[in-house]
């Protein structure tokens, strides 16, 4: 099953994060299928930047993301349900 989650990118004590389409049994920090925008949270506000029309079209594909994503999506204003 695929899945729309975090990869965690960047130096100790200062992330930022990928959003990424990979398969569900692969570990965050390994392959991915597709990258759909980036997150940062150590900026005020934190940043979020996201190919939408993208990840609408994972989604309907059946890729599920997970809950942080899924909070992001909706901030983003994008359908998280297939």
């Amino acid at each position: 099953m695929l899945k729309i989650r975090l990869r965690r990118m960047g130096s100790t004590h200062s992330p930022f994060y990928r959003v990424v389409v990979s398969d569900s049994r692969v570990p965050p920090t390994g392959r991915f299928v597709d990258t759909l925008g980036t997150y940062d949270p150590g900026t005020s506000p934190s940043s979020v930047r996201l190919d939408v029309d993208r990840a609408q079209a994972w989604i309907d594909k059946g890729a599920r993301p997970s809950p942080t994503v899924k909070r992001l999506l909706v901030k983003a204003r994008v359908s998280a349900e297939a």
